[in-house]
């Protein structure tokens, strides 16, 4: 699959140069402070692989994330399958951006790509997107891409430890509201 642009970003595979800004990125605890914790170098170096061999394999995924007119590696974007032990099935929609990238609308840009992709390319009938009931800044990004939560949806994350983060939303947008 080619890779997907927008006016401002470029949504790619990933490089070997991408690896030293995505583990700086996932040993920022306010990057991570919707999830159990940051993650080393190693870890952040074996995800990215998982993402690039996912792209290389089915064609889609977790893309690497660059600002077009500077190069700037920001984050991920992408479409994944819903984990089997998640009271639901589909394909999630999600983002993450290092900290200089937020407050620019470059997750809402890269969510719209990423949407258009999975309705137009891969004919998906509805597009998930799942956080934590905490995290308002994605639910916020959410509510613009025009996806609709419903709380008889919301459910306690299997894959999260007890807490605070545990409590997690899903919303939805259908091909057709699009």
């Amino acid at each position: 699959m080619p890779d997907l642009r927008t006016e401002r970003l470029l949504l790619r595979d990933w490089r070997e140069s991408d690896l030293a800004p995505w583990a700086a990125m996932n040993a920022d605890p306010e990057v991570r402070e919707h999830f159990p914790g940051v993650l080393t170098a190693e870890q952040s170096e074996a995800s990215a692989a998982r993402f690039q061999n996912d792209l290389d394999r089915r064609g889609w995924g977790w893309w690497a994330l660059e600002v077009r007119s500077t190069g700037r590696f920001i984050g991920f974007a992408g479409l994944d399958p819903v984990n089997e032990d998640m009271p639901f099935s589909g394909v999630e929609a999600g983002w993450r951006l290092t900290r200089t990238a937020w407050g620019h609308g470059y997750a809402t840009e890269a969510a719209r790509a990423v949407l258009d992709f999975g309705f137009e390319q891969l004919r998906l009938p509805e597009i998930l997107a799942v956080t934590t009931a905490l995290n308002l800044r994605s639910q916020a990004v959410m509510r613009r891409l025009g996806m609709t939560r419903n709380p008889d949806d919301d459910f306690d994350d299997p894959s999260m430890p007890q807490g605070p983060l545990r409590r997690a939303v899903v919303f939805r947008l259908t091909r057709d509201a699009d």
